[in-house]
């Protein structure tokens, strides 16, 4: 009994463990597309504005987190605890509930993309066997994968992040091998070809091309709360900020490495008529088939890696939203391993459904990617909210600035994302009141009352407007 006891306790994960979560979650399948998804919404000049202005914002959300960890350690259940202790019980379940859809939402496109990438290899244009990913096959053989990881992390947290710490490594080789390729064969006159876009983008002003690549930065940054989601799990709260700042900007110069060297490569009116993943056909450009090959060989151990770190977020989120009394009690229900094991189950069926229904609806990669960016701007805006409440509340200049930069950067992304996706965000949110209710009741305590009930009311108008617009 005393061993199993301890088990639990060995499943605390260290800065070493803490730092590959985060890079294994921020870097998934977007890096591998990076280039063409850039290239097509914006020209090399406002690539460079727009990774200036993400960088920026990012790393003031890493000091946001981080500086969370130091001043409220007392609050280690992650992004949905800052916003409850912030803007009350209802805020913090829709940051839950909206972080935990992103993140299957996120999971369904790593699983798209998987077989997707096959296709690369075994598809002809007579005998199409994976397709983009949303076959019948495709969806069999993602299901399959889905459940061994299922049963993969039954046996603990630990368990899986050793795995998540080797495939971390792994796909970073193919991913330096490009940036060195690329930066060889780099040429200043294609970089410099089209500047601002007069050519590629024509009839969009500089801003606008800046703002249509927001979607795609926050996309490849999505998982910089990795460390800060299972900080629950962590030795001590000051690893999880280390993690958090170590893991942001280790990726930030990655995806400016690939996505402005491949403008220097290839012009941008070819990157953006390329197909995905668009690293494998530059690399092949360089370097011949054999490029083609690392590439689709590291998409694929990055992507599974990406899965595996994304389904430990998916798990922990309800968790530790149950824990809080955001969800509904039984997510916070644990086997002898520490692990939730109704909250994996139950998100392992919400990804399984995902799944069943791109059979009969479709869906892509970039339109998966396109939700799960949306989802998540929410959790994020209201971490930095939070963090600028806390700096006023304390007088704390350092706290003030670093939660200020952070919610302009949580509006900005808002704004940049569309009224479009704004609108699909809010018809994904309103079935959350479902979940709202069944915890309150669980726990005895209201639910429609106060500031609740003009969230609610809000949300359903703002659903059933979208619903109506689109």
């Amino acid at each position: 009994m005393k061993a199993e006891a301890k088990v639990p306790t060995n499943n605390k994960l260290g800065l070493g463990a803490l730092s590959a979560l985060v890079i294994g979650s921020i870097i998934g399948a977007g890096v591998f597309s990076l280039p063409q998804n850039m290239a097509s919404v914006a020209s090399p000049l406002a690539v460079v504005i727009g990774w200036i202005i993400t960088g920026i914002g990012m790393i003031f959300l890493a000091l946001t987190f981080q500086r969370l960890c130091i001043c409220k350690p007392e609050i280690n259940t992650g992004v949905f605890g800052y916003a409850k202790a912030g803007f009350g019980d209802l805020i913090g379940f829709f940051s839950a509930w909206g972080y935990w859809l992103c993140a299957v939402i996120a999971n369904v496109s790593y699983l798209v993309i998987i077989f997707s990438t096959l296709g690369l290899f075994f598809d002809t244009p007579q005998h199409v066997i994976f397709g983009e990913g949303n076959n019948i096959l495709s969806i069999g053989l993602a299901s399959v994968y889905v459940w061994g990881i299922h049963f993969l992390l039954l046996k603990g947290i630990k368990t899986a992040s050793v795995i998540n710490i080797i495939t971390t490594i792994a796909k970073l080789i193919p991913i330096f091998i490009f940036i060195v390729a690329a930066l060889i064969a780099f040429k200043a006159d294609t970089f410099t070809l089209d500047l601002t876009g007069v050519y590629s983008h024509a009839g969009k002003s500089l801003m606008d091309q800046v703002k249509d690549t927001m979607l795609f930065t926050v996309w490849v940054f999505i998982g910089i709360e990795g460390a800060v989601i299972v900080s629950g799990r962590a030795k001590t709260q000051k690893e999880v900020g280390t993690a958090t700042v170590l893991g942001l900007l280790t990726t930030l110069a990655i995806y400016v490495l690939i996505s402005l060297l491949s403008m220097g490569v290839i012009s941008t009116p070819e990157l953006a008529a390329m197909h995905n993943p668009s690293t494998a056909k530059i690399l092949e450009h360089i370097l011949g088939p054999v490029g083609l090959v690392i590439i689709g060989i590291g998409l694929l151990i990055s992507v599974l890696g990406a899965y595996l770190s994304w389904t430990l977020l998916t798990v922990e989120s309800p968790y530790i939203a149950a824990k809080e009394k955001m969800f509904p009690q039984i997510f916070a229900r644990t086997n002898k391993n520490g692990t939730s094991q109704y909250s994996l189950i139950i998100s392992t069926l919400f990804v399984q459904f995902a799944l069943i229904a791109i059979i009969f609806f479709g869906g892509t990669y970039t339109t998966l990617l396109n939700i799960a960016s949306v989802m998540v701007l929410v959790p994020y805006l209201l971490v930095a909210a939070y963090a600028l409440k806390v700096g006023l509340a304390t007088k704390n200049n350092t706290t003030i600035f670093i939660g200020t930069m952070g919610t302009i950067y949580g509006c900005w992304l808002i704004y940049a994302a569309g009224i479009h996706n704004l609108m699909v965000a809010c018809l994904l949110y309103l079935p959350g009141i479902i979940f709202f209710i069944i915890t309150k009741r669980q726990h005895g305590e209201k639910w429609f009352y106060g500031k609740n009930q003009a969230i609610i009311i809000c949300l359903m108008i703002l659903s059933l407007l979208g619903f109506w617009l689109y």
